[in-house]
């Protein structure tokens, strides 16, 4: 039996990236959790293809695959930089290229980060929405991070953590035989 597959996406082509920094966090905290397998991705795996790709078949081989690799993933974790309120440009181009069927049911973890507190509704503003659209489940805990919750590009808040365990917990509400099977 195949295990369920958790897949990471930091909207960030920056490196490095407080964004991958928290869905890489948040990843293995899950993965581990569930016995997922993890995989985690941010822009710059995908690479330059996707600023000119007009739909999926347009994407080099690499970036075709990291597509793939997202539309086939039992559960998501989605994070985005805060660029002026919102998700960056590329990171939507990116979600744009997935058919909204490809998403329909699937749980989605939604996170974001940002300079500062101010852009912290940003994950129910625009992530929300946005996979709203595409009929896919995301969780009701939202993770939103600010620079003072990282160190070295590693999460190092108390109270982030303690946020991004309770949208984990949340996660056996889709896989309740995947939680007791990683117990054992």
């Amino acid at each position: 039996m195949s295990r369920l597959k958790l897949v990471g996406l930091a909207g960030s082509y920056n490196r490095p990236s407080k964004t991958f920094a928290l869905v890489d966090h948040i990843a293995a905290l899950a993965s581990a959790r569930y016995g997922f397998e993890k995989r985690v991705h941010d822009l710059a795996d995908v690479g330059p293809s996707l600023g000119h790709a007009q739909r999926q078949t347009d994407l080099d081989a690499n970036a075709a695959e990291i597509l793939q690799d997202v539309v086939s993933a039992d559960v998501l974790v989605i994070g985005s930089p805060t660029y002026k309120g919102s998700y960056p440009g590329l990171f939507k181009h990116f979600i744009d290229l997935i058919d909204p069927e490809q998403l329909r049911a699937k749980p989605i973890l939604i996170s974001a980060t940002g300079g500062g507190d101010r852009h912290a509704l940003m994950v129910e503003h625009q992530l929300r929405p946005l996979f709203g659209f595409f009929m896919a489940h995301t969780l009701p805990t939202a993770i939103y991070a600010s620079d003072k919750d990282f160190t070295d590009y590693k999460v190092n808040s108390e109270a982030l953590k303690q946020r991004i365990g309770f949208a984990i917990d949340e996660i056996a509400a889709f896989f309740p035989t995947q939680r007791l099977a990683a117990a054992e």
